[in-house]
């Protein structure tokens, strides 16, 4: 019960900042346009190579480390623990900085928009100060100190919209729209280091001597940091490869950005709203995995594995019926962009898949098996280039979500045969079958409504009475099938609302 309660106050912190950035970008797509916004995520692509090389798996290796030394009892190695880590990442951070400020004219060539390398600069100095503050985290999550994790999590995200507001629309200069939202993310992850650090050391956090913790560290977190930054370097190739395809298949080059800040400002945000859920459930999971797998307590590891997957399923399952239905309309609504509303209501199954690579590589690092998860990374990352390569000419940036899908099937495919492996059979057919059985009817109930409303109705009202017609039919369906007790909710509900009248009262 610990567990949930745990997941649940992560999620309510998770879910706040996920909808503040998604909120930003809003924002951003309006102020920037299509275009614009395209530069920004090229140069935050770059930038988050450098920064996966510098911290990505040392976070997730130092609070497996932190958990391993909880179960056999070794509390003083944690502080030496998580000393090494920020060594680690100091060793990379720095040189790195230095080295490309140094190379900035032959670096800058990279590009193929002069505009990215102006925004990749004004990032880079946040590099050093990010990399520990991502290592520093790591040492709360190993600890289970979730609400401090999450809270600076929200913290970052809140000052960089307050930042970016202030700058996009309040101050009045000659430096241009796209720079001043780099400056605004520079900022967050100065401020962001400074309340990580201070809280560390406010609950006794202390910098000890790494001897003995430097080597392990170093090749567990090896493996993660090459999945990772090969996913950075993937994404960085994406973004210079992409338009280029696209410009060789005939379109030009404002379009192929345009297509790529849709897919990945817009589109990619959107199908990104699950992991607000299930990046809580791996955030509270992992270190509880990790202490059960270390002690040998096979049945408990078995029961976690089969809980995290179902609650996944279930969340992807529940949001699916609103994004076939309502995906063209939530395009217009968000973005006024309808080319972005078709694609995510074209790759709306695609939820299912990524929810469960998400959780699955989670589990699988909480495992140790870092390396079979690179080797699934890789397999799908290779159906990912292939698609990017050959397949704008006939889709434009659809090219990019084929591409998304594939990697996703195959990475969750791949995954799941592994955790099965690992902790023997699931048992999960029964399950997936009521889920399927309480999708489909949502599903078609909200498209007839979605077709009733829109021959009768203003576009508005059509979207509003839709999205609440898909969500009675959830309620009803997933309710006959016992994925979602209903009359808990409604119990629940109801002692909310008796409260808050007594205190009106």
């Amino acid at each position: 019960m610990n567990l949930y309660r745990t997941a649940a106050v992560v999620t309510v912190f998770s879910a706040a900042e996920h909808c503040l950035g998604f909120l930003y970008r809003i924002l951003l797509s309006r102020m920037l346009g299509s275009e614009g916004l395209g530069v920004y995520q090229v140069a935050l692509t770059v930038f988050s190579v450098f920064l996966t090389v510098s911290s990505s798996g040392l976070p997730v290796t130092l609070s497996r480390t932190i958990s391993k030394h909880r179960a056999n009892g070794l509390r003083s190695r944690e502080h030496a623990a998580t000393s090494a880590a920020v060594l680690l990442s100091l060793a990379c951070s720095v040189p790195v900085t230095i080295l490309l400020f140094l190379l900035r004219e032959q670096f800058s060539q990279v590009f193929s928009d002069p505009r990215c390398a102006d925004l990749f600069y004004i990032l880079l100095p946040g590099l050093i100060f990010t990399s520990v503050y991502a290592v520093v985290r790591g040492s709360f999550w190993g600890n289970k100190r979730f609400l401090a994790y999450s809270l600076v999590e929200l913290c970052e995200e809140m000052i960089r919209i307050c930042v970016g507001v202030i700058l996009l629309v309040f101050v009045q200069t000659t430096l241009a729209d796209v720079n001043r939202a780099a400056f605004a993310v520079l900022i967050s992850y100065l401020c962001s280091f400074a309340l990580a650090l201070g809280y560390y050391f406010f609950k006794g956090g202390k910098f000890r001597s790494p001897k003995g913790e430097l080597r392990p560290l170093f090749a567990s977190s090896l493996p993660v940091t090459t999945m990772r930054t090969s996913s950075s370097l993937m994404s960085s190739l994406i973004s210079v490869l992409f338009p280029l395809r696209m410009q060789a298949a005939g379109f030009t080059a404002a379009y192929a950005m345009s297509e790529y800040g849709v897919v990945y400002g817009m589109v990619t945000p959107v199908m990104a709203i699950p992991c607000a859920f299930i990046g809580s459930i791996a955030l509270v999971l992992v270190p509880e995995l990790s202490e059960h797998f270390y002690k040998g307590r096979t049945e408990e590891v078995n029961a976690l594995t089969r809980r995290a997957l179902s609650t996944t399923l279930l969340i992807a399952g529940l949001l699916l019926p609103f994004y076939i239905v309502c995906g063209e309309d939530v395009g217009v609504f968000l973005y006024s962009n309808a080319r972005s509303g078709g694609m995510i209501a074209g790759c709306a199954l695609m939820l299912v898949p990524m929810s469960l690579t998400l959780i699955c590589t989670s589990m699988l690092n909480s495992m140790g098996c870092e390396k079979h998860t690179l080797g699934i990374f890789l397999a799908g990352s290779g159906a990912m280039l292939l698609c990017t390569l050959f397949l704008p000419k006939y889709l434009g940036g659809g090219a990019l979500l084929a591409g998304m899908a594939c990697d996703s099937c195959i990475t969750a495919l791949l995954s799941l045969l592994l955790i099965c492996k690992k902790t023997g059979r699931l048992r999960m057919g029964q399950y997936c079958l009521r889920l399927a059985a309480a999708v489909l009817p949502s599903v078609g109930l909200g498209a007839v409504a979605h077709l009733l409303f829109v021959r009768t109705l203003g576009y508005f009202p059509a979207f509003a009475l839709t999205m609440i017609v898909t969500a009675a039919g959830e309620l009803l369906f997933f309710g006959l099938l016992r994925l979602v007790d209903v009359r808990a909710l409604f119990a629940r509900f109801t002692r909310i609302f008796k409260k808050k009248g007594k205190k009106i009262s």
